[in-house]
């Protein structure tokens, strides 16, 4: 499973570049946030071609990023050279261990990443968020809010493979092979529950929104 989420997404990179430009609406707040509350080092998990990567580090802060897609990788790494910045790229599969010593970070960002997986494998994913963060590590993270079908474009009405409980695989178009696990607020609550919350709200895009503090 694995191997066939790694070549989605690189395929999706490789045929359509650098197409995830536009930034997530709140993350110059959260970048506000994250000013005033000290932060420098950030890892962006799931930072894909680096739009993310590249406005945070235009702010100022210390940037990693990681990401199972090769090409997303590479993109990102050109786009932050283009624009003269720096940052620490690795590639990597975030259902394992990470490559990053204990208490590193200041702050995780992961947005419309976690989502993507089985349910152990999105436990294994926070356990390893706990770890790498410091014991004042602030988080920022957004998953999908599933759309009931009526409400979802005609020509992004795609047939989906349940292959465990409220975890699917999209059989068609740009995320054909990815696996999707069906978050609700109380459910990423619960997964968070080693997380101080400190706020949650539904963006306009039906994206769940949790920004949190580790408890250690």
């Amino acid at each position: 499973m694995l191997k066939l989420t790694k070549l989605a997404w690189d395929m999706t990179y490789k045929k359509k570049g650098k197409f995830f430009i536009k930034l997530q609406k709140d993350v110059p707040k959260i970048a506000k946030f994250f000013k005033k509350a000290g932060v420098k080092k950030i890892l962006d998990l799931g930072c894909g071609s680096g739009r993310h990567l590249v406005y945070l580090a235009k702010q100022g802060f210390d940037m990693w990023g990681f990401d199972i897609a090769k090409h997303g990788i590479e993109i990102a790494k050109n786009w932050l050279e283009k624009e003269g910045l720096r940052a620490h790229l690795k590639i990597g599969d975030m259902h394992k261990r990470l490559p990053y010593k204990n208490d590193f970070f200041d702050a995780i960002i992961s947005i419309q990443t976690l989502n993507h997986g089985r349910i152990n494998d999105i436990r294994r994913t926070i356990k390893e968020m706990k770890r790498i963060l410091k014991p004042i590590g602030l988080i920022f993270i957004t998953v999908s809010k599933l759309l009931p079908k009526r409400r979802i474009p005609k020509d992004r009405r795609y047939e989906v493979k349940f292959i465990a409980p409220r975890t699917y695989i999209i059989l068609g178009g740009p995320e054909k092979g990815l696996i999707h696990y069906r978050f609700n607020k109380k459910i990423l609550k619960k997964e968070f529950k080693d997380f101080k919350i400190l706020d949650f709200w539904i963006s306009p895009k039906r994206r769940y929104c949790l920004l949190g503090k580790i408890k250690k």
